[in-house]
C-alpha cells in the first residue's frame, strides 16, 4: 500500500521540498517529470498546482496534498463539495517566509478608490475569482470580477480598476504604486486529506506521523539549541539571561560545583546573548542547529 501525496508545483514548490527535508523526507525533483522521487517507499508523490490540489484530493485521485486555505475555499465555492476534504494540520509557511499570506484588495495610490464601496460598477482582476465575488457580495458592492492569468499587479489602471492579490510583505504592490484598501482573507498552507483516505487506518497513521514531523520542522525554524557549563554559585545570574521554549534543562556534572545548562532560543538573539552569558561566568558555550522541535 502507498500513500498518494500531492506536492504544490510553482511558487510553493521549493519551500515545501525544503520543509520536507527538515522533517526527514528527501524529495528529488526531475524538472522533466511531475512525479518526484522520495526516500520513503510508502509514499508516492505527484506535483500539482496548489490551485488544483483540493479538487484532486476531493476526487480521490490523491489521498492527501498540501495547498492553501485560499484554494480550498475557492474550490468549495465552485463545484467542490464541502466536507470531502479535511485538514490534517496547519503548516504556516509560504514561498518567502514562515507567516501567513494575505489576499488584499488594492488600487492605484493616486486613484479615488479608498474602500470597497468606491468600486461599485468597476472591474477587479484576480486569480481568486469566486472568493473575491463572495467578498464583494458581502460588502453589497456590484463589480465585474475578471480572472487574471498572472502579473495581476500591473493591470491597474489600464486593464482593471483594482485587483485582489496575494501578498506576504506588500513590497510588490508598493513597487507598482498600489495601495492596499482591505484584506479579503488570510491563508496558510494545510496538509489536507480525502475523508476516505482518513478512514483507512494505515493511511491515517501515516499522515498523522508526517504531520507531526512537518509541524516539528516548522517549530524549529529560526531557533537554535544552546548548551553551556556554569558553577552552581553563578547559576541564578545565568538563568536570568536565558529565554527558553519552556524552561532550561539543568544537569549535574562530575564536579559537584558545576552544572550543564541546555535550552532552546531564538537564533536572532544569540549574538547579543553569548557575550552576556560569558560575562555571567558561563563556560563551554555551544550553539547548535535544530531540525525539529516536537511540542
Amino acid at each position: 500500500m502507498k500513500l498518494k501525496l500531492g506536492l504544490p508545483k510553482g511558487s510553493l514548490q521549493d519551500a515545501t521540498i525544503q520543509l520536507f527535508a527538515r522533517a526527514g523526507f528527501n524529495v528529488y525533483v526531475n524538472p522533466r517529470s511531475y512525479f518526484p522521487a522520495i526516500d520513503d517507499p510508502e509514499i508516492e508523490c505527484m506535483l500539482i498546482r496548489a490551485q488544483e490540489m483540493a479538487r484532486y484530493v476531493s476526487d480521490g485521485v490523491l489521498d492527501a496534498g498540501l495547498t492553501g486555505q485560499d484554494w480550498i475555499l475557492e474550490h468549495e465555492l465552485g463545484d467542490g463539495r464541502t466536507g470531502v476534504v479535511e485538514p490534517v494540520v496547519d503548516l504556516v509557511y509560504s514561498k518567502q517566509s514562515f507567516g501567513k499570506v494575505r489576499w488584499v484588495l488594492a488600487a492605484p495610490e493616486d486613484s479615488n478608490f479608498k474602500s470597497a464601496k468606491d468600486l461599485n460598477g468597476k472591474t477587479i482582476a484576480t486569480e481568486l475569482v469566486r472568493t473575491t465575488r463572495r467578498y464583494f457580495e458581502k460588502q453589497g458592492v456590484k463589480v465585474n470580477v475578471e480572472f487574471s492569468w498572472g502579473a495581476t499587479e500591473v493591470k491597474p489602471p489600464v486593464l482593471a480598476d483594482a485587483i485582489v492579490e496575494a501578498t506576504e510583505t506588500g513590497s510588490t504592490l508598493r513597487a507598482n504604486r498600489l495601495a492596499i484598501l482591505d484584506t479579503v482573507m488570510e491563508s496558510n498552507t494545510q496538509l489536507i486529506a480525502n475523508r476516505t483516505a482518513l478512514g483507512d487506518g494505515w493511511k491515517k497513521t501515516k499522515l498523522e506521523d508526517m504531520a507531526l514531523l512537518l509541524k516539528a520542522a516548522i517549530e524549529a525554524h529560526g531557533r537554535v539549541g544552546l548548551m553551556l557549563n556554569v558553577k552552581r554559585s553563578d547559576l541564578t545570574s545565568v538563568l536570568a539571561l536565558l529565554p527558553a521554549l519552556q524552561r532550561p534543562t539543568i544537569s549535574a556534572l562530575s564536579d559537584d560545583e558545576w552544572v550543564a545548562v541546555n535550552t532552546i532560543i531564538e537564533e536572532k538573539t544569540v549574538r547579543d546573548l553569548i557575550p552576556k552569558l560569558k560575562a555571567a561566568k558561563a563556560q563551554g558555550i555551544v550553539e547548535y542547529p535544530l531540525n525539529k522541535i516536537v511540542l
